[in-house]
């Protein structure tokens, strides 16, 4: 017996409430920030808390780079605004709700 989506109740073969929730979701902000001795990073805010986690380490996989999740924040050491927008529509969020600062 496969299990069953606490939210629909439906088995999570069929489920589509995580589409349904990037589709829905709000505003991801991209930004960069300067950090100490004129570092930069690039602050990623508005995913959904409860993907945070499996989404950094994608994304500092993917772009080669160090990084750390605080208080509902991604933080990506190094400039990597653009390239961060485009794993996040590969991913699955709508490009309309993604803002880069």
């Amino acid at each position: 017996m496969s299990e069953i989506c606490p939210k629909c109740g439906l088995p999570l073969e069929i489920c589509a409430c995580k589409a349904i929730e990037q589709e829905k979701g709000g505003a991801i902000t991209i930004q960069l920030v300067p950090r100490k001795f004129g570092k930069l990073v690039t602050l990623i805010t508005g995913l959904p808390s409860n993907a945070i986690e499996g989404i950094a380490k994608e994304m500092k996989t993917k772009l080669a780079c160090g990084g750390t999740t605080k208080n509902g924040e991604i933080i990506l050491q190094g400039n990597h605004k653009d390239r961060a927008k485009q794993l996040l529509i590969n991913m699955g969020y709508a490009p309309e709700n993604i803002v880069v600062k």
